[in-house]
């Protein structure tokens, strides 16, 4: 067996150079717990039955998987082990989740991104993202915008691949070992080389978005290859490392006016933030339908809505100048 560099000692590195506290360490290894142990019911739920829908839908109106259900009751089990997060925010709960009103971190978070792909066995993803409380008066435990965030992450399920972003530190790959350890931090970055790049949306809809998007794709999208999985996760994990972009606009001209999302699809706060701050580590930049950078955008609402085009510069900012 090859001595790895580990996701803990990486991390304990980190905070020593910054003199930090412990309680960050405290807090991921109970996220990466909670990783494994999601992974694990992937893994044993076909065998026992246990992937199928729940018959209940959660506060964006859509079904609920019974691993749903479990993932999110796993991270919460382990957050509220670690004893270190003052409130969370879930997919799969309306509410916001009050837990240590002494603690130090905020947590965003989607347990199970993607769930769709589970019965058909495909890879899934659990998102995060953290911010800090004010150290230095009250706390009025306001949404943080992506842009104060401290750390974001995404597992890939069941495969074991985790990337993780801290703050102004680079954005970083760790792979899941025999041992069931996270190991070998290696640094992403977009490539550069135009050649791999390729996008990646929800091609049904093309016709229902807005002329200016309609117009860019008519004019761009030969230049480069189409993967698209219908899990954000997935999807984003591809793109950093092929390049090009991933998006999905506002639907705003669907037949049915009651199909159209105006405020977009994906949720703020523990989705386009979390892979915005990903790619800004990684070199990248992620904009809405009116251009503006999504780790600036002031939440307002825990489940909130977003437009996202995301992935290598020079792409989302062709899009952006159409956008303006």
């Amino acid at each position: 067996m090859e001595h790895e560099s580990s996701f803990m000692s990486f991390l304990l590195k980190h905070q020593q150079k910054h003199g930090r506290t412990l309680n960050f360490l405290i807090l991921m290894e109970a996220i990466l717990t909670a990783a494994k142990q999601i992974r694990e019911c992937y893994i044993t739920g076909a065998m026992e039955q246990t992937l199928g829908e729940a018959g209940l839908t959660n506060i964006q109106g859509e079904s609920v998987m019974s691993l749903d259900i479990k993932a999110h009751n796993i991270v919460m089990h382990n957050l509220r082990g670690s004893d270190q997060i003052i409130e969370a925010i879930s997919e799969e709960e309306e509410q916001i989740l009050k837990l240590n009103k002494d603690a130090r971190y905020f947590i965003y978070f989607d347990p199970l991104d993607g769930s769709s792909n589970i019965k058909h066995s495909l890879p899934v993803g659990f998102m995060f993202g953290i911010a800090k409380r004010n150290l230095e008066g009250n706390e009025d435990c306001k949404l943080r915008a992506g842009k104060e965030l401290i750390a974001a992450g995404m597992f890939l399920l069941p495969s074991g691949d985790f990337t993780f972003a801290l703050r102004d530190a680079g954005c970083w790959r760790f792979l899941l070992d025999q041992t069931n350890t996270y190991v070998r931090p290696s640094q992403i970055f977009f490539p550069e080389s135009k050649k791999s790049w390729e996008l990646s949306w929800n091609a049904g809809n093309r016709y229902n978005f807005s002329d200016k998007v309609q117009n860019w794709i008519l004019d761009n999208e030969r230049k480069y290859n189409f993967r698209y999985t219908g899990a954000l996760a997935v999807d984003f994990h591809r793109l950093l490392h092929n390049g090009g972009m991933f998006f999905y606009p506002a639907i705003v001209q669907d037949p049915d006016p009651k199909k159209n999302r105006p405020d977009g699809k994906l949720r703020l706060l523990y989705e386009c933030n979390v892979v915005a701050m990903l790619a800004k580590e990684a070199g990248g930049l992620a904009i809405n339908d009116q251009g503006e950078e999504i780790l600036s955008i002031i939440p307002n609402k825990p489940h909130q809505r977003s437009s996202i085009f995301i992935g290598s510069k020079e792409v989302v900012e062709s899009i952006r100048s159409r956008l303006a």
